[in-house]
């Protein structure tokens, strides 16, 4: 008898450590993200298909604390307006962007966009219309849907500075059926 009472105090008692373990693990998590990061909630459908109006995404603010922006990294950044928008970065500090016949130029060669999915040509150039220079500290950023979207080619969001760019977006949490990191 004493034998099946150890066995279930000893059954319960690893039932009780794996959800306290589970428990903890989860609030760990959720501290890491709240406590490096922030939640943002899509505003139209710049970024569609990628993220559409609505969407909420986590945003890590501490990757580029750590490193520096890339190409096709998904950002948010602060306009001069205030306001919070999510782009794509396209052009890196240094660098010469300009759109011919509705594509992408980078110093003067066609921009590859392997692994991201390519957009439709591109029907209104606007400032990239002639070659756009970047500073040193300056990024050219696009809209996913790049007819409906208010970015880098248009004079009242322009080059993009270093210092604009709150975090990079890296997880899609609503809708739930949508739920995943965003490469």
């Amino acid at each position: 008898m004493d034998f099946f009472v150890e066995k279930e105090t000893n059954l319960l008692r690893h039932v009780v450590n794996w959800v306290t373990d589970i428990i903890v693990a989860i609030a760990l998590a959720c501290f890491t993200v709240y406590a490096f990061g922030s939640q943002v909630t899509v505003s139209g459908n710049s970024m569609s298909p990628l993220l559409n109006s609505n969407d909420v995404v986590l945003i890590n603010q501490l990757v580029y604390d750590l490193g520096t922006p890339s190409r096709f990294d998904v950002v948010v950044f602060e306009r001069e307006d205030r306001k919070m928008n999510i782009k794509r970065i396209i052009g890196l500090p240094g660098e010469t962007v300009q759109i011919i016949d509705g594509q992408v130029f980078i110093n003067g060669q066609l921009l590859e966009m392997e692994g991201i999915q390519e957009p439709k040509k591109i029907a209104l150039a606007g400032l990239a219309e002639n070659p756009v220079e970047l500073g040193e500290d300056e990024y050219f950023l696009l809209g996913d849907n790049r007819d409906s979207s208010e970015d880098s080619r248009f004079s009242n969001v322009g080059n993009v500075k270093g210092t604009q760019i709150i975090g990079k977006v890296w997880l899609q949490i609503y809708p739930t059926m949508e739920f995943g990191r965003i490469q």
